[in-house]
């Protein structure tokens, strides 16, 4: 095709479809970033702490409201069940395993069509982050990092905070409470949480008007069936990566927009939220590395409040609780179950594999980078460097292969309600379950250097 040609086709693109992004892009949420900023200023103004609370109760469920009209009271029912819990049970040390067990049976009674599956899947992200907000502060109630249990306007402003209530991210209950103390305000503030903002609409351009005309008309390459099924296979799953990308760079603006997401050194304060690390995903180093930059917050939740507890079961079987305990929150549907549970066995894989190389070879090649103090003989050698470029391709191969379900062939009503076990099974068996395959021989390749 010709470089005129070429041009004229990207600025129809950009027509067609860019600035119809961009614009239903914003009208959905410039309400909510109002409502943000409305809430940073309250805080900041001072006053009882108690009114702040209710501030963040009610600019949450407004935000609740707008998303999902009256179909936010199921949001607020399980805030208000899991408060209840907390209270009848405040005087047991396993605050955290009870209410666990209690919202696992809350989002299955959902889950198994109970509720209206088309709404309960829009309000599946809200719910988990409400979740993962009440069992955070179970375990930290347990643990005695949270000394008492806060008083029902506190915990309500804290799951329904109007910055992570919609998209998320989950952040702990003391962020929460730095954030209620008004941070003064800051150009850095406006600047970083401007900036998320930006991001997130650039990652939905890209989703949506970029990544499924990839190998048409930016790169265009062509080849054979099967080689055109995997560059079809490749285009889903960055469309799919990007439009997590803009979720994640979208809450991290909206959470520092309305006061959290910042540290705290001395008296310097950094506004740094970090949700998504994008380039650690489409050009990584390992799986390890892309399940944890994925979702920073959440891989930091998962980590502290199941792994741990898990790990006395041994490291195989505490992977598979977290991956699944990931699974039921993102919803009992087959094919998020398929991929975190492949993903669980592809990072354990990998990292045992990698671990085992690395001291026979005493190399730096474990899944992640290694300090610039450890003890490996070769480091930066071209043949430690060649086998990292290989897992990372690896790694490319991998979540090519996992993200292809992931695509806009498929009817809405079906991605609404949640793709079908049919669907996941034929994707990957267009595919022949090359990732699964190539999982199975590496571990029997690892069992054999044991």
């Amino acid at each position: 095709m010709e470089p005129s040609s070429m041009l004229a086709l990207w600025l129809q693109l950009a027509e067609s479809c860019g600035l119809s992004t961009v614009q239903q892009g914003l009208q959905q949420i410039w309400r909510l970033l109002l409502l943000c900023l409305l809430c940073r200023l309250c805080f900041r103004l001072g006053g009882m702490s108690t009114v702040k609370h209710m501030v963040s109760v009610l600019t949450g469920l407004y935000g609740l409201f707008l998303f999902f009209e009256l179909h936010m009271l199921w949001v607020l029912l399980l805030g208000a069940l899991c408060y209840l819990v907390l209270l009848l049970s405040r005087r047991s040390s396993s605050r955290g395993l009870f209410l666990s067990g209690v919202i696992l049976i809350y989002l299955l009674m959902g889950e198994l069509h109970l509720i209206d599956p088309v709404t309960w899947h829009k309000m599946r992200g809200s719910q988990m982050v409400v979740a993962m907000k009440a069992i955070s502060l179970a375990f930290d109630l347990d643990r005695g990092v949270v000394a008492s249990l806060p008083s029902p306007a506190e915990f309500l402003g804290y799951v329904l905070f109007v910055g992570t209530v919609i998209f998320g991210p989950w952040i702990s209950f003391s962020s929460y409470k730095g954030a209620i103390e008004g941070k003064k305000l800051s150009w850095s503030w406006l600047q970083n949480s401007s900036l998320s903002l930006l991001k997130s609409q650039v990652c939905l351009l890209v989703s949506n008007c970029i990544a499924p005309y990839l190998f048409l008309f930016f790169i265009p390459i062509h080849g054979d069936q099967i080689t055109d099924k995997w560059l079809h296979a490749y285009e889903n799953a960055v469309s799919f990566h990007f439009s997590n990308y803009f979720v994640g760079h979208l809450s991290e603006g909206t959470t520092m927009l309305a006061g959290a997401g910042f540290s705290e050194e001395k008296d310097n304060i950094k506004w740094d939220m970090s949700v998504v690390k994008p380039l650690s995903v489409e050009m990584p180093r390992s799986m390890v590395l892309v399940v944890t930059s994925w979702n920073i917050p959440m891989s930091r939740w998962l980590n502290t409040y199941v792994f741990k507890n898990a790990m006395k079961l041994g490291t195989f079987p505490a992977i598979l609780v977290t991956y699944t305990a990931s699974a039921l929150l993102h919803g009992l549907s087959f094919h998020l179950g398929a991929v975190l549970l492949s993903l669980g066995f592809i990072t354990y894989v990998e990292h045992v594999l990698r671990k085992k190389l690395a001291a026979i070879f005493s190399a730096c090649i474990l899944s992640r980078p290694c300090t610039s103090d450890c003890s490996h003989q070769h480091k930066k050698e071209c043949w430690v460097m060649l086998v990292n470029l290989l897992f990372s391709f690896l790694a490319i191969f991998h979540l090519t292969y996992l993200g292809s379900m992931f695509g806009p062939d498929v009817d809405d009503q079906a991605a609404e309600e949640g793709y079908l076990a049919s669907h996941t099974i034929q994707k990957w068996s267009e595919l022949n379950w090359a990732s699964h395959q190539v999982v199975f021989v590496c571990w029997v390749f690892y069992r054999l250097i044991q």
